[in-house]
């Protein structure tokens, strides 16, 4: 079974997230949405109402299943067995970093890290920035799931 972890704060899911999920689907048996719970960092959103997004975005396919987890994303695979990383690549700066994450990574482990460019409608989409939006009461109703919106 090809299994695919895809880990992030999603602090909110955005239109970005649910394209490369959705894309996703096809290429693997079993996607794992993996919601990073660091204590340190302030969220906008509580780690349930994020798990509550996810769900609601996704309800009724079979082969994603949601989950949170701390520390490094590579022992979390490890122990869950999953051999993939899925990650959304946006912008060159963007392909940077997570190849720097990706290379570490398989140092550490033999896990593979799978880029997937966004869509050009979603690749200026962030979640930083749809929480600024948000906190200056601007309208996000065009770069979230409609549940985020509720």
């Amino acid at each position: 079974m090809k299994k695919v972890v895809f880990p992030g704060s999603f602090d909110p899911i955005t239109l970005g997230h649910v394209d490369i999920i959705q894309r996703a689907i096809p290429l693997f048996d079993k996607i794992v949405i993996a919601i990073g719970n660091n204590y340190d960092k302030k969220y906008m959103f509580s780690l349930e109402q994020r798990i509550h997004f996810i769900e609601k975005t996704f309800k009724g396919i079979d082969k994603i299943e949601i989950t949170t987890y701390q520390g490094l994303t590579v022992d979390f695979c490890k122990k869950n067995n999953i051999d993939y990383i899925l990650r959304g690549l946006r912008n060159p700066a963007d392909f940077e970093f997570e190849k720097a994450i990706a290379h570490t990574n398989r140092v550490m482990s033999k896990i593979e890290t799978i880029f997937l460019l966004t869509s050009a409608r979603t690749s200026f989409i962030s979640s930083s920035i749809i929480r600024d939006i948000i906190r200056n009461n601007g309208d996000v109703s065009a770069l979230v799931p409609k549940v985020v919106l509720e």
